[in-house]
């Protein structure tokens, strides 16, 4: 069980065989999580970095948690406390990293690109924790877990993924992962929010978020990117909810039991309401621990590869 490349840098031209793998062994180690002792030897000695140059909660912990549970070391590096605020850049901190002899580096960085250039001039494994608007590849694989392991498969399923596409990542991870499972991807956005190559990647792209909704067996809501946005791409928040958020009417047009996810942090109220978040089709709070088994899966694939 190895992964034929060193890093994870994105999902577009993974093969579905490598995306299963990491899935199936997601599974085992979610037995892990669900035991009382979530302590494994599998990463015993070796060095887990996270470097973060963006915030995060979810991604940040789920990867220490993950180092931890299997025995590796685990820690953290932020940018405004590094050399990074002295000006550093990002390859000579990659280089001072690697000579601490970590083994995989998880790199958080708004620019696009920045795991792909870490990865050139590291040994150890680089997985990319979110870079600029282009790829979130372990938030797309838990999310794939979080499908199959409620639905029984991802191949024939009908996945609509709605709110802010133009600067999600996650929504470019979902779709190459996605698509290569056989599942099919429809976005829904203002057009202000639709990047127009999405139409040319093998899914369906709409401005009406009821066609996208209607007859999904998955119904994933997008945060909206503020921080993201040099201007403001809709006219208020309110409209925003009223026409494209996540509604318990809109719900109700997906299939019956289909399930509502959202990568988080969630703007309750925005693009999607309470009584949706919090409903009985919500896996919301499933995809955040399918998260920590995800990337236990991956940190072992990824060492595991150099056992040889």
């Amino acid at each position: 069980m190895a992964l034929s490349k060193k890093d994870l840098l994105g999902l577009r031209g993974v093969p579905a065989s490598e995306i299963s793998e990491i899935l199936n062994t997601a599974e085992l180690m979610k037995v892990i999580l669900a035991s009382n002792n979530k302590k494994t030897p599998h990463l015993q000695g070796k060095t887990i970095l996270t470097v973060f140059y963006e915030n995060s909660t979810r991604t940040r912990l789920s990867f220490e948690l993950a180092s931890k549970y299997m025995g590796g070391v685990a820690a953290n590096m932020s940018a405004s406390g590094s050399s990074v605020a002295k000006g550093e850049s990002l390859i000579d901190t990659a280089r001072t990293l690697d000579r601490l002899a970590s083994d995989v580096m998880i790199l958080r960085h708004s620019m696009t690109g920045a795991p792909h250039l870490m990865a050139q001039h590291v040994k150890a494994s680089v997985i990319n924790a979110g870079d600029g608007t282009n790829e979130h590849p372990t938030q797309a694989l838990l999310d794939m877990f979080t499908m199959k392991e409620k639905l029984g498969g991802i191949s024939g399923l009908n996945v609509a993924i709605v709110g802010d596409v133009t600067h999600s990542r996650v929504a470019r991870s979902n779709l190459w992962g996605l698509t290569t499972m056989g599942a099919k991807v429809t976005f829904a956005a203002p057009p202000t929010l639709l990047p127009p190559e999405l139409a040319a990647a093998g899914c369906r792209v709409t401005e009406y978020v009821d066609d996208a909704v209607r007859e999904a067996d998955v119904v994933m809501g997008l945060r909206i990117q503020l921080e993201r946005q040099q201007k403001g791409l809709f006219p208020t928040v309110r409209e925003y909810h009223r026409y494209f958020g996540l509604t318990p009417e809109r719900i109700a047009l997906a299939k019956k039991g289909a399930l509502v996810m959202h990568p988080g942090p969630m703007n309750r109220g925005v693009e999607i309401s309470s009584l949706v978040a919090d409903g009985e089709q919500s896996v919301i709070d499933e995809q955040v621990t399918n998260g920590v088994a995800v990337r236990m899966a991956l940190l072992f694939l990824l060492t595991r590869r150099n056992v040889q």
